[in-house]
């Protein structure tokens, strides 16, 4: 790879996220184009969603983090069909979010309502789709863990790991195979750095950012499920 960005807006992965996104989602995801490559606006969003939290006294407001998990699915999309059947659900699950924003203030609001109601797990809940994000958000950051793990390691290693880690618990063995065989339509590594409009040296600093700036939500989100004695195996 050469040492400099092509200076480009994001490149049509982002066109079709878009597409699967609702207005409110899209209009976020729009709002960051041409300013920024895709990895360095998540990055960005997700700090400025843990300084919120912060400022918030250690409650996430809903529809920030609506707003910042929109833009992740850009990242999904840059992957290619192999993580399609991800980005599809993520998409869904998110645009459910930010629909509840308008109803509810905080995550913490939408468990303890469904909690009340005793749908937690329930097909199509709040509390459900906010477990399916947060496997989406872990899904991604395992995936930049095991890519920057070893120098040269191909993305088809670091997918298929991430995979396994975070989201095969969880699916049928029908989905396993599926994934496993889909795996084999990723792009190369190098492929993946381009689409992110990233050089090797920017993308190693942008993922770590990521893996950085997400890890303290995804634990808050844990913790919130767990505080309230709901496993996390489903």
């Amino acid at each position: 790879m050469l040492g400099f960005r092509t200076q480009m807006p994001w490149s049509s992965v982002q066109e079709e996220s878009q597409g699967q996104l609702c207005e409110g989602a899209a209009a976020v995801v729009a709002a960051r184009q041409g300013m920024e490559t895709p990895l360095t606006a998540v990055a960005e969003a997700f700090e400025e969603l843990a300084r919120g939290m912060d400022a918030d006294g250690g409650e996430l407001r809903l529809a920030p983090f609506g707003d910042t998990c929109a833009l992740v699915s850009v990242l999904f999309s840059s992957l290619g069909m192999a993580f399609r059947f991800a980005e599809i659900e993520y998409v869904t699950k998110v645009n459910d979010l930010i629909g509840a924003g308008k109803s509810y203030r905080t995550l913490s609001d939408i468990l303890d309502k469904d909690i009340e109601n005793d749908s937690v797990k329930k097909q199509g809940s709040h509390s459900r789709n906010l477990r399916r994000v947060r496997l989406g958000l872990g899904l991604i950051k395992a995936l930049f863990e095991q890519f920057l793990t070893t120098e040269g390691c191909s993305l088809y290693d670091a997918a298929t790991t991430a995979y396994g880690q975070v989201c095969a618990p969880f699916h049928s063995w029908a989905i396993r195979k599926a994934v496993g065989a889909g795996m084999y339509t990723l792009p190369s590594r190098e492929q993946l750095i381009v689409r992110l409009n990233e050089t090797d040296f920017s993308v190693q600093k942008e993922m770590r950012r990521y893996i950085d700036a997400s890890s303290p939500i995804i634990e808050y989100i844990d913790n919130l499920f767990l505080s309230r004695n709901i496993s996390l195996d489903w």
